[in-house]
């Protein structure tokens, strides 16, 4: 519990929630219908995309820049944070997504608002096979995040915050024709809240989670495994000092990953 006595830590929080309100804004904002006609798929992606990198490069090296309840999972099922910092950080995302929701609310006209960009499953698709798709979107996004936030990683190659960004369109540019794109549960539950239609919502937390672990997974016990023992990650997920468990920012409390300049 000493990382509640950590000023450190409160910052991050106070990232996630300041992060995720202007993602949620800035995304839910470029996918509202204006005018008459189709919505541009590459206008909404490259909006959530650049609206992510822009806050990576801004707040990546302050709590990691989750801004998603399905990345900080995969960092934690790769025990790279503590539960307690995981929950805070989850607690702070819904906040400050339902927080932007409300913002965007708001200042956007009654005609335009609609149902606030709400992920809804396209005719057709089956709820198996929207939570598939959910599944492999975050899957790919979760990669992405491990390989380019990975401290290990000799001669890094470009920017990790344009990395992120684009990673996370290419999922848009393909979601959206599916589930709308959730790839964030935040994301998917702010308008949810806003409009109170819940229909299927389910889908976008069961898909990411899913995703996020194994991509997890994937990345800290296959492509590239963390050589920590089992006692070295029950110290993290405990949240035990810097100077007690490896792998920990020495003073800060916040694990090495989340320190990662993102640049």
């Amino acid at each position: 519990m000493w990382e509640l006595r950590s000023a450190s830590f409160w910052r991050a929080i106070f990232a996630e929630f300041f992060a995720t309100l202007f993602y949620v804004f800035f995304g839910l904002g470029a996918s509202l219908r204006w005018a008459p006609g189709p919505l541009h798929v590459l206008q909404v992606a490259l909006a959530f995309g650049l609206a992510l990198a822009t806050l990576v490069q801004t707040v990546g090296h302050i709590s990691g820049a989750h801004v998603n309840p399905a990345v900080t999972f995969a960092f934690l099922v790769g025990s790279q944070m503590s539960l307690l910092r995981a929950f805070c950080y989850m607690a702070a995302q819904l906040l400050g997504a339902v927080a932007g929701a409300a913002v965007l609310y708001s200042v956007t006209p009654p005609a335009v608002r609609g149902n606030l960009a709400l992920n809804t499953l396209h005719p057709g698709v089956s709820v198996g096979q929207a939570t598939t798709v959910e599944i492999f979107l975050t899957l790919q996004f979760v990669l992405c995040i491990f390989a380019t936030y990975d401290e290990r990683r000799n001669g890094r190659l470009g920017s990790v915050a344009l990395a992120v960004g684009f990673s996370l369109t290419l999922g848009h540019l393909f979601g959206m024709y599916y589930t709308g794109a959730g790839m964030n549960p935040a994301r998917s539950f702010a308008p949810a809240i806003l409009t109170r239609n819940f229909t299927n919502h389910w889908v976008y937390w069961v898909g990411p989670i899913i995703g996020g672990g194994l991509g997890s997974l994937l990345y800290d016990f296959l492509l590239f495994p963390r050589l920590k023992s089992v006692s070295e990650r029950l110290s993290i997920l405990k949240g035990a000092r810097p100077s007690d468990a490896n792998g920990q920012a020495e003073g800060t409390g916040e694990p090495v990953e989340l320190k990662t300049q993102a640049l």
